[in-house]
Formats: C-alpha cells, structure tokens, sequence
C-alpha cells in the first residue's frame, strides 16, 4: 500500500482477486521509522476523551433498537400467516444479530476502560451487557488485554495463534485442500467456534494445562484476576438461570427463536471480525526473537463491511488505531485512523475485499506460517506436499 495506506491500481487488481496464487502487498517487518509517542501526537488529542454520556447515548440507542425488535417478534410476527412468518423470523434474527453485535462492542470497550473515566462504572456496564450475552465478562477482559498486549506473537498472544506446518495435524491436507472441508471448518467456527475458545481455549495460546476461561484457577489468570473471575462465572450463571425460567414458562423453542438464534449471530460476527482482523497474506507473524509490541499491534487489518461498520461501532473499519489505543472510544476512532494513516505509511492495513469472498480466501490461503528470508519473521502460507 502507499502511503497513508491508500492503494495503487495494481495492488487494488491484486486485492481483488483473492484466488489462488494472488499475492498482496506485505505488511513491512523492519522496526518502523515512527514511535508511539509520534503516532500518537498525530491524533487530535480530543480523540482520547472518553464522554460517559456520548458512550450511553451510544448504548441506549442499540438497547432501544434491540428492544423494538423483541417487541416485533413477540407481539407482531406470531399474527403474521405462517407463510409470512417464514420470512419475518429470519429477519428479526439476523437484524437482532447485528445490533446485539453492537452492544457486545460497546461491552468491549468497557473491558478497554474506553467507556467512562471510571474504570468502576465500566466493569459494571460491561458485566451487565456481557453477562447478557453469555460472556464471562473479566475473564475475557483479561485474556483480551493479553492479546493487546502480545499481537502478533507466536508464544505469547492469546487468539488465533497461527500454527506452523509441523504442528498441523495429520488430516489437515485433506480438510483445508478441498472446499467441502474448508466450508465445514468455517461452519464449525462460526457456531461453535466462540463457546469452543471460552470453554476449550481452541484457537488459543498453548498452555502448560487445561485452559478455560470459566476456571478461575486457569493458567490464563494470575491471583489478583481469580475473583473476579468467579464474579464472572456468576453473572453467567444468573442469566442462564434466568433463560431456564422463561423456557419453563414459555417453551424451549421460544427461548431459541427470540434469544438463542440472535446470540448464535453475535458469536458468529464475534469470531468473524475477529479472525478477518487477524488473518491476512499480508500480515506478518513473529517469535521472540524478532516480536515487539508495535510491530506486533501494527500487524492487524481493518476491513470495510458496509452498512455494518456503523452497526458495529467502526471496530471493523478501525481496528489498527485500537490495538495502538486500545482505551479511545470509538466514536472517535475514524477520525484518529485517518490522522494516524500518513504517519502509517505502508505500515497501515486495509482490504476493502468484500467480508464473504475474504473469508473464503483467507481460509484457503492462510493455513499455516512458516518463515521466509528472515528467521523469526513468519507468514502464511497453505502448500502441502502432494499425498
């Protein structure tokens, strides 16, 4: 990318194609030419102010619309002809998907301390919303600052941690080799993906031992986070109860069609965002002999998904200046990307590729990191030895 990271019109033709065989413009590995400190200068500093009544009239305005649309399904849809209802379902779920997505980010960003200035205030509206969704709230706000904390390393950063070639599994050819199994892999993720991470830490850091985030005593906490993991585990707990109770009042399927299928949603765009975030040809990957924290936190990509980079508050369309500032609002994050792009230069990642045909490359393409030319520097690649 040029600087600022617009394209040019042939590293647009190249982004374009995303098939087999295409090639991007990587992400440079060399220490960068900038500091934090000026990264940082470059942005105006009203972007820092964090504004507890911007942030709840952010929060109201998703809790209203969520609201609006429980009332359509229980009131409005059961009236509709059956056949309608075919349609109309489907509809909620996927709208409720997305602006329940929305407060998940909002949540999000209270475990970043970007909500309020009282870190007090934003544990309690992210243990709310969080706990809603089914989040065990600290524990992953812990485990997420790690990962702020170790972009990009392959020993240390906490979700999907790339594997290299000699850690694949024997079968892995015939999954990723073929569009049946990569379709089914991408399916297993999207759905199960989110409760697997929680519970099985799959697509997590290696630890010596089990990991979970439900466990307080799990090797991905320290003694000062165990309680407050277990506050967590709690809030779960009394919203599952919660959900028990309107099954045995109302029925299992309703809890499903109301609740159930737009928290399937959320975990769905959760791990997407996520993985698209992290997952690029042209990102690099470092071990500890080459990582730093900057070059870590620079190798992320921000990513255009239309009408829905509103609905998620920009953490799609903005991601780099979050992993740079990771506690700056997020109505103030498309201002601070577009003073941070100059000073960027080639450093800064954007693929407007759309989000379906980016997914389906980038499970075809990135399947494993090896290193090239430099030791300690990996990328990833998704050649096998033809069986």
């Amino acid at each position: 990318m040029g600087a600022g990271g617009r394209m040019t019109e042939k590293e647009r033709e190249l982004f374009g194609r995303g098939g087999a065989g295409a090639t991007f413009q990587r992400s440079p590995t060399d220490k960068p030419p900038f500091t934090l400190a000026q990264i940082k200068k470059a942005i105006p500093p009203h972007c820092f102010q964090r504004s507890v009544i911007k942030s709840f009239s952010y929060l109201v305005h998703d809790l209203v619309i969520v609201g609006a649309l429980l009332y359509v399904a229980l009131v409005w849809i059961p009236t509709l002809p059956s056949v309608l209802q075919l349609g109309a379902w489907p509809l909620y779920w996927v709208l409720q998907g997305c602006v329940m997505t929305g407060v998940w980010v909002i949540a999000h960003e209270c475990g970043h301390n970007a909500f309020s200035d009282s870190s007090l205030l934003d544990d309690i509206v992210g243990l709310v919303l969080h706990s809603w969704l089914l989040v065990p709230y600290f524990s992953r706000k812990y485990s997420h600052r790690r990962h702020h904390s170790n972009t990009g390393s392959l020993e240390r950063d906490e979700v999907f941690v790339p594997k290299q070639k000699e850690a694949l599994a024997w079968y892995a050819p015939y999954i990723y080799n073929n569009p049946v199994g990569r379709l089914g892999l991408l399916v297993v993720q999207l759905t199960i993906g989110w409760p697997m991470y929680l519970s099985l830490n799959t697509c997590g850091r290696p630890y010596p031992r089990f990991a979970c985030h439900f466990d307080p005593y799990s090797p991905i906490y320290n003694d000062r986070e165990r309680a407050q993991v277990f506050i967590s585990d709690v809030g779960v707990l009394a919203v599952s109860l919660a959900l028990f109770k309107l099954a045995s009042a109302f029925g299992f399927w309703w809890v499903v069609r109301v609740y159930g299928v737009p928290l399937l949603i959320v975990n769905a765009w959760l791990v997407l965002i996520t993985y698209l975030q992290h997952t690029h040809p042209a990102l690099p990957h470092y071990d500890s002999t080459e990582w730093d924290w900057l070059r870590g936190a620079l190798a992320t990509m921000d990513r255009d998904y239309g009408i829905l980079n509103r609905v998620f508050h920009n953490i799609t369309d903005t991601h780099v200046a979050h992993h740079l500032f990771s506690n700056m609002p997020h109505y103030h994050a498309m201002e601070a990307t577009k003073a941070i792009k100059p000073i960027l230069g080639e450093y800064y990642q954007f693929d407007p590729t759309p989000v379906a045909k980016a997914t389906w490359r980038e499970a075809k393409e990135c399947i494993y990191v090896e290193p090239e030319d430099r030791t300690g520097v990996f990328w990833y690649s998704n050649k096998f030895a033809a069986p």
